[in-house]
């Protein structure tokens, strides 16, 4: 028979094991939980050799958009398409004045972009409407220098839409602002302006420092899990819109053959391309944008704009 010491010892061994049971187990989540929020919030420190192969890639990419104009022949002066839409579709032209033509977004697209701060695109916009003006009277759309952007990655587009509620699309804020944090300012590098077959003159640029957009990228599909599969750019580019043609250039009358309208246009290019070549600037924000009408930020249409900062937050200050 046991006697009540007996007892008494057995059950506070059972006691202190239960409670040591309790502590051990939520010691254990609280511990998964947090593993597992940095491994979700933590960017690799990328190699010195994948930095070079992230420029390379671009530089690749780069020259293949430099071949489109050649390659299609300038489509544009034949009303051609852009990525997303036929121009006659998002601009008209009234009374001599180019005006686009905003439609509803429905849902409305939510995009993530690197924002190019004003003190650095107006710059940009001063020699692009100076290298093109003189050509196009009214035939051109310049990109609003207060809103050049870099496309990251879309929680929704306009090809595979995402439908969210107000609290979904907080949570989505709230998980880019993370990806934000842990991105580090990017100093970038003008590599070159092209001049693609649909008309969209663009921006090319080469990383100097900071988190590259192949990580960024791959942060946001992370952090956007509901976010569509095919996405609408190549995740190495970094590029930005400057201007769109619309038509035939006054000065462009007399050129019959297209060797003579793609030399045209090479000149026009090349002379921006040494103005501008080597331009550095510097991205410190990523905003999360709502576009209500589509192409939006494009043709200075309806927008919500959630801007972050970037940290540069270290992987032993979250711990």
């Amino acid at each position: 028979m046991v006697d009540h010491r007996t007892e008494w010892r057995m059950a506070r061994f059972i006691g202190r094991n239960k409670h040591a049971a309790v502590i051990w187990s939520t010691s254990a989540i609280l511990f998964y939980a947090l593993f597992l929020t940095a491994r979700r919030l933590t960017f690799p420190s990328a190699p010195s050799n994948n930095r070079a192969l992230y420029a390379q890639r671009r530089s690749i990419l780069y020259g293949k958009m430099a071949r489109d104009l050649d390659d299609h022949g300038p489509a544009f002066l034949k009303q051609g398409q852009t990525s997303q839409s036929t121009l006659s579709d998002i601009f008209q032209i009234e009374d001599g004045q180019v005006r686009p033509t905003l439609k509803p977004a429905n849902p409305p697209v939510r995009a993530n972009v690197l924002y190019l701060k004003p003190q650095f695109a107006l710059n940009i916009s001063e020699a692009v409407k100076d290298v093109f003006s003189p050509h196009f009277t009214n035939l051109i759309w310049f990109q609003n220098s207060s809103l050049y952007h870099f496309s990251m990655f879309h929680a929704s587009h306009h090809i595979t839409p995402v439908p969210a509620t107000e609290q979904e699309i907080n949570l989505e804020a709230r998980a880019i602002q993370e990806v934000a944090e842990i991105s580090c300012p990017l100093t970038i590098v003008l590599d070159r302006v092209v001049l693609t077959s649909t008309g969209v003159l663009l921006g090319c640029w080469q990383v100097i420092s900071g988190t590259d957009p192949i990580e960024i990228r791959a942060a946001l599909k992370a952090a956007l899990p509901h976010a569509p599969e095919k996405q609408l750019y190549d995740t190495a580019i970094l590029h930005t819109s400057f201007a769109r043609i619309l038509g035939h250039p006054a000065s462009l009358k007399g050129l019959g053959e297209t060797s003579e309208q793609l030399q045209f246009f090479h000149d026009l290019v090349n002379r921006l391309d040494k103005r501008l070549g080597g331009f550095e600037a510097e991205v410190s924000e990523l905003w999360f944008v709502e576009e209500y009408d589509i192409l939006a930020l494009a043709l200075d249409g309806r927008i919500k704009v959630r801007p972050f900062q970037l940290g540069c937050r270290s992987d032993k200050s979250m711990l």
